[in-house]
């Protein structure tokens, strides 16, 4: 195989800006089930690149063969360096759910990719069970963490997961048990479409299928028992679900926190002064492209947040060990910036409100009477909003019970111009 270049200039067989990559989703009952227009440019194309079960799946195939090489990523760079010609490419199912094909849109034009798309797993699997599709959570395990499932794990929730090899529904069944969710119905679907297709069906909690098709579906009804940790859709979850040294935001002011942050699909958060990590945690739960980069300058703080990510399924928590300002430097710019630690050391808030895209929002919370002092300084500077935060909890006192007050936090808030 002749070797390619990003800078290569291959000559162009066709006009540039027209189509010359063909995505075809090819599934396992392999040709038979591809369209006649797939069949066509699967046969006119001069280069056909997949990995080795895709090729076989569509043998034969006329034109040269290409095995997606390792690295995966060094692949875009060979079908780059064939611009204008005619190439296709072989996918598993759908190429644009948790395909490759939504990677190559990003860098090649839509206007030059052809796609046909094979039913995908999700589409196959919830046909196989009788699930509208709309209903339910689709997940890629596919190379990603297994705790990714967690959020995900509502009562009567319906699952589909892509499992990442044969050990994965064992992995996934191991989870939901310790989790309270044992009751869960799993089943196991195997190399679906084709002539190997099996499904086979057991809760979680007996779950002792072995043998498992690499190539393989997970559909999970869930069922919780009565003490299932069940990560709750709104902000300000129980204390006890994070581990920590006393350094944490309590739900009630962790949720009016997360209620000024104003989280929005696919934003970035700066949290500064990680602590446990709850803040940072409770961002990332509210929607699934959401993002974190935490920053705590002691190592076992750092540690025992990321092992809270984990727990619930805040998988896109980044953490960086480090003291800020310092370790603010060359961080992707935030969505929001959340300071719940260190904002009166100096250079922080500062560095913060550089930092912070326009239309951010900047969010500090304050116990000390320094930082309070800080906060009225930045008031009068930018704005903004400031309240005091005071909860009481019941505790018991002697025989009887009475209120119990926590520090009052100091809160501003404001939106960069």
């Amino acid at each position: 195989m002749s070797s390619f270049s990003l800078n290569s200039e291959p000559e162009s067989s066709m006009a540039p800006g027209s189509p010359w990559l063909t995505i075809v989703g090819i599934g396992e009952d392999g040709r038979a089930g591809l369209s006649r227009a797939a069949l066509a440019a699967l046969d006119q194309a001069e280069v056909v690149i997949g990995g080795a079960r895709h090729l076989a799946l569509a043998a034969p195939v006329t034109a040269e063969t290409i095995t997606w090489p390792s690295p995966f990523a060094d692949g875009y760079a060979m079908i780059l360096a064939r611009r204008g010609r005619p190439t296709c490419v072989l996918a598993t199912g759908d190429p644009f759910h948790y395909g490759v094909g939504a990677e190559l849109a990003r860098l090649i034009p839509a206007g030059e990719i052809t796609c046909f798309p094979h039913p995908s797993a999700f589409s196959l699997a919830a046909a196989r069970l009788g699930w509208s599709l709309p209903d339910c959570d689709c997940v890629s395990l596919h190379g990603r963490t297994l705790e990714r499932i967690i959020p995900h794990l509502q009562p009567g929730a319906r699952i589909l997961a892509l499992s990442w090899d044969g050990s994965t529904p064992g992995k996934v069944a191991d989870l939901l048990t310790r989790r309270g969710f044992g009751e869960s119905t799993i089943t196991v679907c195997e190399a679906l479409g084709g002539p190997r297709e099996r499904n086979r069906r057991v809760t979680a909690a007996d779950f002792g299928i072995s043998e498992i098709d690499p190539l393989n579906t997970i559909a999970i009804k869930v069922v919780p028992a009565k003490d299932a940790r069940v990560v709750a859709l709104a902000p300000g979850l129980p204390d006890d679900f994070f581990e920590n040294d006393g350094q944490l935001t309590k739900a009630e002011i962790r949720a009016l926190t997360l209620a000024a942050l104003a989280p929005r699909a696919g934003e970035l958060l700066w949290d500064i002064g990680l602590g446990a990590g709850s803040v940072g945690i409770e961002w990332c739960l509210r929607h699934p492209r959401n993002r974190c980069i935490g920053i705590e300058e002691r190592p076992e703080r750092a540690e025992r947040a990321r092992r809270n990510a984990l727990d619930l399924g805040a998988t896109d928590l980044d953490i960086r060990i480090g003291r800020a300002p310092e370790a603010l430097t060359n961080l992707p710019a935030p969505d929001a910036i959340f300071i719940g630690g260190g904002a009166s050391e100096s250079g922080v808030s500062e560095a913060a409100w550089a930092a912070l895209k326009p239309g951010g929002r900047l969010v500090i919370n304050g116990v000390t009477l320094e930082t309070e002092t800080l906060l009225g300084t930045l008031y009068a500077q930018h704005g903004g909003t400031m309240r005091r935060l005071a909860v009481s909890r019941l505790g018991p006192v002697g025989g009887m019970h009475g209120w119990r007050a926590a520090m009052p936090v100091t809160q501003w808030t404001v939106t960069k111009p």
